[in-house]
């Protein structure tokens, strides 16, 4: 009989993702009605500047580009990760700082939510190293579309 190896299920950082959302869940029940944007900014602002400097830097433009290419999205957090959502509450896109999930690179995500179907496959996160005029013409054009 083969020996079976015990899954470990979810590392120590998923873990410590999920017990963020559901702390973001109960600030939200506490504060009795959705979030405000402001809420949602504070709380955002906070996690960017908890991260590294590389990925803050990145995590700060990209807010920036967000804001101005989406104004209808709201920040929040989302897993303990910058996100931005729409007035559903439902999140649109995410940043994840690589130093999280102890990756090579910071990734920009899109939810189901978003509007970027093309075909029967098209990606839905993108490897963030550093960000250029060129990487965020590209972003800007991305959450535009990913709004419909």
């Amino acid at each position: 009989m083969a020996e079976r190896k015990a899954s470990k299920g979810f590392s120590d950082d998923e873990r410590a993702a999920m017990r963020e959302r559901a702390q973001e869940v109960k600030s939200a029940a506490r504060r009795g009605s959705p979030a405000t944007k402001a809420d949602g900014e504070s709380d955002v602002l906070a996690k960017i500047a908890e991260m590294p400097e590389h990925d803050r830097a990145i995590a700060e433009r990209l807010h920036a580009i967000v804001k101005a290419a989406a104004p209808g999205l709201s920040p929040r957090t989302w897993y303990g990760m910058p996100a931005y959502a729409r007035e559903d509450g439902k999140v649109v896109c995410f940043f994840q700082s690589g130093h999280k999930f102890k990756t090579r690179y910071a990734t920009l995500g899109f939810s189901d939510k978003a509007h970027l179907d093309e075909g029967a496959m098209w990606p839905n996160a993108y490897a963030l190293k550093e960000l250029t005029d060129a990487e965020e013409a590209r972003i800007s054009a991305l959450v535009k579309r990913a709004i419909g």
